[in-house]
């Protein structure tokens, strides 16, 4: 235990470096960022003979502050941090639950899009194509063909193809006496599937922020073979002390896999939703490698997917499971339409 915490605090310093960097490059002009040179096929191994699954990946969870009165401004400054989160060599970026629109019951209709289709999903897509990246983009209010509407991820790949699209399963529906109320339920419907995405690294897994509260769904996750999980939140000034941390390092741990989070950043309007903040990077053994605070940033953290391997052979729990007592079962849902 002791050996963790002293590789979880050295992995720490090079991304708070990073970070204190980012925040100097977010301040710049768009025009005066650092450019990077874009390898416009990265995701294609170059490995030869058997080699194909990469091990090394960068990842970038952008917490965005979001202004809850002018949507074209989040389209802009998620298009400005996915560029910075790029430029500083992210292969897969992460926005934030319900980043172009005020976090309320009230506001998702109003700001409901089609996925693919609208304006939002565009943006992500070209922004994906034009940085080479995997984008995990956050969510945003869904309107489906038949009227309802779901709190939605879409994933992109370097070519800008939407590649996964995943409805938050679990509705964030609480009433903690005197403190929070809130009822997704009042306008949004839950979705019927897990989600799970191929990529150059391997399977990724992705829910959103509720989804985090439920180990069948990610121990499902891990069962279809993803070695990363991913889940933009929002989780609120209540809640957010107290679980997020510890329901990431918890998925982490049952499932041995990275477990990542991009929350926003928390607004200055008191009497608007306030999201805890504080976006990370988990390992495989439940330690904490990236993190920040409730404010404006881009948390850098470099996973070696080795390491899930090594977890999962020195603590073998998959192999060790009594399901003549007990079983996990998928019942893989139908996909989105």
């Amino acid at each position: 235990a002791l050996l963790i915490l002293i590789l979880a605090s050295v992995s720490l310093k090079p991304n708070f470096l990073r970070t204190k960097r980012l925040n100097e490059i977010l301040a710049m002009p768009r025009s005066e960022a650092p450019p990077r040179q874009i390898d416009r096929q990265p995701w294609r191994s170059t490995a030869s003979h058997n080699a194909t699954i990469k091990t090394r990946l960068r990842v970038a969870l952008c917490q965005m502050r979001v202004n809850c009165s002018d949507k074209k401004a989040n389209l802009k400054e998620a298009q400005r941090m996915i560029a910075v989160a790029a430029n500083n060599g992210a292969q897969l970026v992460v926005l934030p639950e319900i980043w172009n629109s005020p976090y309320s019951t009230a506001a998702f209709p109003v700001n409901a899009e089609c996925i693919p289709g609208g304006t939002s999903s565009k943006i992500l897509s070209e922004a994906a194509r034009d940085s080479a990246i995997w984008l995990v983009g956050g969510s945003i209010p869904e309107r489906s063909h038949d009227g309802k509407l779901y709190n939605t991820c879409g994933v992109y790949n370097p070519e800008g193809k939407l590649v996964a699209k995943h409805r938050k399963v679990h509705l964030f529906d609480i009433d903690i006496s005197g403190k929070i109320t809130f009822k997704e339920s009042e306008t949004l419907a839950g979705g019927d599937a897990i989600t799970v995405f191929d990529t150059p690294w391997g399977k990724v897994g992705v829910g959103v922020c509720y989804d985090l509260r439920f180990p069948e769904m990610a121990s499902v996750m891990r069962q279809r073979g993803a070695k990363i999980l991913v889940y933009p939140g929002a989780f609120n000034t209540t809640t957010g002390p107290l679980h997020w941390e510890l329901l990431q390092r918890a998925r982490a741990n049952d499932t041995q896999s990275f477990v990542l989070t991009a929350s926003p950043a928390r607004g200055d309007d008191p009497t608007e939703y306030q999201a805890w903040g504080h976006s990370s990077a988990v390992d495989p053994w439940g330690a904490v490698i990236a993190t920040t605070n409730h404010h404006p940033d881009i948390v850098m953290a470099d996973l070696d997917l080795c390491q899930v391997d090594e977890v999962r052979q020195s603590i073998p729990i998959s192999f060790q499971s009594r399901n003549d007592l007990y079983t996990i079962a998928d019942h893989k849902a139908p996909s989105c339409t």
